[in-house]
């Protein structure tokens, strides 16, 4: 009965993610968001993404908040600044990390404070070399406020689910 269950579970996530997956074989890892405190309008996403085939992240959407931009941390004549960028490639078979300093999604004007132990729905904007556009929805789960990243191993499936 366990067998039937399992092969039923995975028929259904492979189902539900099978656009995305079978198109851009995006691998997901250690997804978090950081969580904010009261009247706290702005936080940031974090992932480690490595796509099968070169791709570009065009743009990421969340319902949690009014405008959601990739940003990127540069040191520039030894100022530290931060800027949104209009995409980010994902060359394939290497891994782009997105991470507090880097490269990363911003999640302005939220609607409402995120909490440790909620979960926040991305959905990324993908762009193959040929032009083809696909979305990949994502759950990522929140993270204290003074969370780090954690340790490599954690693989994440499109679907947000982890695997």
């Amino acid at each position: 009965m366990k067998q039937i269950f399992r092969s039923s579970l995975l028929v259904a996530l492979s189902v539900a993610s099978l656009g995305a997956w079978a198109q851009s074989r995006l691998k997901v890892e250690d997804a978090w968001v950081r969580g904010t405190v009261a009247q706290q309008k702005a936080t940031g996403a974090f992932m480690r993404l490595t796509a099968e085939r070169d791709s570009r992240l065009l743009a990421v959407r969340s319902p949690v908040a009014g405008v959601v931009e990739i940003h990127e941390m540069a040191l520039n004549d030894g100022i530290m600044k931060m800027r949104a960028i209009p995409g980010l490639a994902l060359p394939a078979g290497k891994t782009v990390e997105l991470k507090p300093g880097g490269y990363h999604v911003m999640l302005l004007d939220l609607k409402a404070p995120v909490s440790a132990g909620e979960q926040v729905p991305l959905t990324l904007l993908l762009e193959g070399q040929d032009g083809q556009r696909e979305q990949v929805e994502l759950q990522l789960p929140v993270r204290a406020l003074n969370a780090q990243p954690m340790g490599h191993g954690h693989q994440q499936h499109p679907s947000g689910h982890m695997r």
